[in-house]
């Protein structure tokens, strides 16, 4: 039995986005740049999909460009705020994605920008009296500011960093990514300029994502080539996965108060489970805070085993995927920039479980099983660990 409770790294594709997308791989697979027939069914399927999703941000088609995914919509609203607003402060946090942070240190490197990172509790809970302290300096500043989390799930209030924002002429940004179709994004109240999403982070396929920004955010051209979405993202655009984004975002939306009773009832389960199968367990950051993070992430610090076996190895044995932070972060030498930031205890091991909608309570039972039988075993090392780790 695979068990996969690595959702924030990726998610399974819906069948229902699946079918959606089909015809446009077979049937209708014209460019939709081409002046003939099969080209105008495909771009009729491109702006029948941009509509969609501007309607479910409440905004106009035209604030919505489609991109590669999270990372290029990132990349494009930084370099775009930054030099086109010719801003040369920009402020963020230490816990913010990748795509996100090695883009404003390159800026930094290269001069364009001097870089100040908002102060934070061992929580990771932000000073916004910090970030209304260095906006009221008088510079114009660039903002960017996650929504959610993605390895401990901390959540963060960005009406309020809005408002700080709009309030000193500050460009903002949220990387929404991880919460793109658990929440409802009104951008007529929302007063960011710049927000992301990624169809495969909500049963959507990998490749696909947008980039909402408001009517005065300026946009740079990313990638350059043709005058596919009105000039501003070069590229044949990728029509089946933007059909697929759009009814992935779609389901999400019409779904959203169930699916989010229900992930949230796997993750209250398996931090009640943790806390009783495992003594010593503690929870990074505000993960095991109900109204203070996502649903749909528990990153749990556990104790070291008798054997020293590592707990995501032994999981792996057993066909679970879970993960030690963000898939990005997997291979790195230095570990998660998140927990480092955080101040987490080296010596426990980190499993970040991340649910989806296709999660069951049965699996949250099986998988925590399988972890209190790992503080059972004998400090002599078993022969599978020895093997993999050989």
């Amino acid at each position: 039995m695979k068990i996969y409770l690595d959702n924030a790294a990726t998610t399974p594709l819906s069948i229902d986005v699946f079918q959606a997308m089909q015809p446009y791989f077979f049937e209708n697979f014209g460019n939709p740049s081409s002046a003939h027939h099969c080209g105008r069914d495909a771009k009729t399927a491109v702006e029948k999909s941009r509509k969609v999703i501007a309607e479910l941000l409440n905004t106009t088609p035209e604030h919505i460009i489609f991109t590669s995914g999270g990372t290029e919509a990132d990349n494009t609203a930084i370099l775009s705020a930054i030099r086109e607003n010719q801003i040369k402060l920009a402020i963020t946090t230490p816990f913010e994605h990748h795509a996100v942070l090695n883009t404003l240190k390159t800026l930094q490197q290269n001069g364009e920008i001097e870089l100040v990172f908002l102060e934070h509790d061992d929580r990771g809970n932000l000073s916004l009296s910090h970030l209304e302290q260095l906006l009221a300096a008088g510079e114009r500043a660039f903002v960017s500011v996650m929504h959610g989390n993605n390895e401990v799930g901390n959540l963060n209030d960005i009406d309020e960093i809005a408002e700080v924002c709009s309030k000193y002429s500050a460009v903002f940004h949220s990387d929404t990514v991880q919460t793109m179709g658990q929440y409802v994004y009104d951008t007529q109240k929302l007063k960011a300029d710049f927000l992301v999403g990624s169809a495969h982070k909500f049963h959507g396929p990998k490749g696909a994502g947008f980039l909402y920004k408001r009517s005065s955010a300026a946009i740079r051209p990313f990638i350059n080539g043709g005058a596919q979405e009105s000039s501003q993202r070069s590229g044949t655009e990728n029509v089946t996965g933007i059909v697929g984004l759009a009814k992935a975002l779609e389901i999400a939306y019409e779904n959203r108060d169930a699916y989010q009773k229900h992930i949230a009832d796997l993750k209250e389960r398996m931090i009640y489970k943790l806390n009783d199968a495992i003594p010593g367990v503690r929870f990074n950051g505000n993960s095991a805070q109900k109204n203070l993070s996502l649903s749909t992430v528990l990153s749990a610090a556990i104790p070291q085993t008798l054997t020293g076996a590592s707990p995501l190895d032994y999981l792996d044995i057993f066909q679970i995927c879970a993960s030690g932070g963000s898939a990005c972060s997997s291979h790195s030498a230095t570990g998660s920039h998140v927990l480092h930031a955080l101040g987490t205890d080296p010596s426990r091991s980190t499993i970040r479980f991340s649910f989806s909608r296709y999660n069951t309570a049965e699996e949250v039972d099986y998988v925590v099983d399988k972890l209190a039988d790992l503080f059972k075993l004998s400090p002599a090392p078993f022969e599978y660990y020895n093997v993999r780790t050989a």
